[in-house]
């Protein structure tokens, strides 16, 4: 399970190794990946590589199910509530 993919930016060598995990992943095990950002918005977070975004969200979307979560924060709610 990877949690709050894209909250800080990866730099080309991070990218290349969570790149390897997922190859190395796909078709093999189940993986979770939570993001804030569309996938349009990923190669910001991969250093700017499109090539390597466009593989890594080969991988992971090919027998994805994509759950979108809209709303307000369960995080926030004490705060907007008083």
């Amino acid at each position: 399970m990877v949690d709050e993919l894209g909250y800080l930016p990866i730099d080309k060598h991070g990218a290349d190794l969570l790149f390897q995990i997922i190859s190395e992943r796909y078709e093999r095990g189940a993986l979770i990946i939570t993001s804030n950002r569309a996938y349009k918005h990923w190669p910001e977070i991969f250093n700017h590589d499109s090539t390597l975004t466009s593989a890594l969200l080969d991988r992971l979307l090919h027998h994805a199910e994509t759950v979108l979560i809209e709303g307000k924060s369960y995080r926030m709610k004490e705060q907007i509530e008083t």
